[in-house]
Parts: structure tokens; sequence; C-alpha cells
């Protein structure tokens, strides 16, 4: 077989293979890849989106990608997350549904069989909108604690329960609750006038 041939061989053999990442450089977004016996320089991995709207999403040491290499040279090649393994198996064997897992524990599930979604094992959720944030639904629940400066019932409802009132007013259709005087007032049983506004 002729030099040429052997060449020509190595580089298609190239421009397609698996490896897994070995070393990540989150601050010039590159990564090297242990290929078979080789190891490729640091290396770009190919994103979702890089334009006017961007994703960023880091792969992580052992996780096994596919190397595309222009011309079959691995100093041009794209590293393209990614690809199952035993170390790093689905998090999900379901049919339908979209599954992200984390390190951490965190987990973000959507099923459109139960169209329900999921996000647990975080230990905080923090939403800012400079408008507002509006929830168009019949009902909503909170387990424990719902904490707010400021809140406004616009349509009535029901409270249960004992309730704990102090510092400032409680006014009830313009009658302050706690210190308020009455008219009518008379000695003994009689029953005083109603609460001066």
């Amino acid at each position: 077989m002729n030099t040429q041939l052997t060449e020509l061989l190595r580089l298609l053999r190239n421009m397609i293979r698996t490896g897994c990442i070995i070393e990540v450089d989150a601050d010039k977004w590159l990564c090297r890849v242990a290929t078979g016996e080789n190891q490729t320089g640091w290396i770009p991995w190919l994103t979702m989106r890089a334009g006017a709207a961007r994703t960023w999403w880091k792969p992580s040491i052992g996780e096994q990608v596919l190397l595309l290499a222009i011309g079959g040279e691995l100093t041009t090649a794209f590293a393209l997350p990614a690809i199952y393994s035993d170390e790093n198996p689905p998090p999900s064997q379901s049919e339908n549904a979209l599954v992200v897992t984390f390190p951490d524990g965190a987990h973000f599930e959507y099923d459109p069989e139960s169209s329900k979604l999921l996000i647990s094992g975080i230990k905080q959720l923090v939403l800012v909108a400079s408008k507002e944030v509006f929830f168009d639904t019949p009902k909503v629940r909170c387990a424990t604690l719902l904490e707010t400066p400021q809140m406004s019932v616009t349509q009535g409802g029901t409270m249960n329960g004992d309730i704990t009132h102090s510092g400032g007013k409680l006014s009830s259709n313009g009658v302050v609750v706690d210190v308020h005087n009455h008219s009518g007032v008379k000695s003994g049983g009689d029953t005083s006038g109603g609460p001066v506004k």
C-alpha cells in the first residue's frame, strides 16, 4: 500500500470519531478529547445557539462526544456532545419525557403523557421580571410559607386558622379593628352603637 493511500485512509478514519472529554477550559470555551490512543489539542465544542440568542452548557470530564474533523485532521476537529456511556447512562427510559439531571441532584422533567412539569432537588429558584409575573391557573398552592411585602386581593376570599397581626393598623371597611370608638355607648348590659369611622 503506497504512502498516499495510507494517508488518505488515515484522514478518512479521522473525519468522524468518538472520544471522551479529558480537559475543559471554560474561559476559552475549549476542550481536549481522548480518542483511541490519541489526544486532541484544545478544540471547540458545538453548542445549540451562538448568535443573537446564545446557549451555554459546558461539557464535563468523562463525557462521551463525537469528533468532527474537517479534512480528517484532528487539529481542526469540533467536539459534538454527547453520547451515553456506561459511566454516564441516560437519566430516564421514558418514551416521551424530556429529562435533565444535574450532579447536585437537581431534576427537570416534562412528561407530555401527564402534562406535568417537575422541578426538584434544587435549593433556590430565583425569578426576576421587570414588569409582571402572571399565573393563569385556577389554583396556586404554597405548602408552607408565602412571604410578600405587599398583597392585594381583588375578589374576596376566605382564611382559616389563627391570624397574628403586629405593627401598623388593621382596617376593615374604614374602621381600625384594634383601636376605635363606638357611638351610643350606654351603661349596664345595653348594646352600644356601631364603630365610629
